[in-house]
């Protein structure tokens, strides 16, 4: 069974910066799209960014605009979310999945799309 393993999270002040990374033991992750999303308890887990397969398209939630870069290296068969400016309310735990339905990224990442979720990552933005 595929499981993505998410890390890189942790606790940083305000205005800090965290680097995640999405690993899939055993799955090429190159000819998906590939998704980050977050949740908070008691809240729908969000799309935040995504990557496409092959195109390299990007889309970003709007609240993530112009402070987190999502990036691939296919060769280490990697998927990174770059976090500046970091605030509060970026608190949560983070995921990363595979689109199975589609290969280009051009709105924000919806759940239902995407699979092989892994156990998340959490981060904690606090002074």
């Amino acid at each position: 069974q595929v499981q993505f393993v998410e890390s890189g999270g942790g606790l940083v002040q305000p205005g800090g910066s965290l680097r995640l990374s999405c690993a899939a033991p055993g799955f090429t992750m190159a000819g998906y799209a590939i998704g980050w999303f977050r949740q908070v308890p008691g809240k729908e887990r969000e799309g935040v960014a995504c990557i496409g397969s092959s195109d390299g398209s990007t889309y970003y939630e709007d609240s993530v605009k112009g402070r987190f870069t999502i990036s691939r290296d296919n060769a280490k068969n990697t998927v990174y979310l770059q976090m500046n400016s970091l605030k509060p309310e970026d608190t949560a735990v983070y995921y990363c999945a595979a689109n199975l339905m589609r290969s280009r990224c051009s709105y924000t990442p919806a759940q239902y799309e995407y699979d092989y979720w892994g156990q998340g990552t959490q981060v904690t933005v606090s002074s």
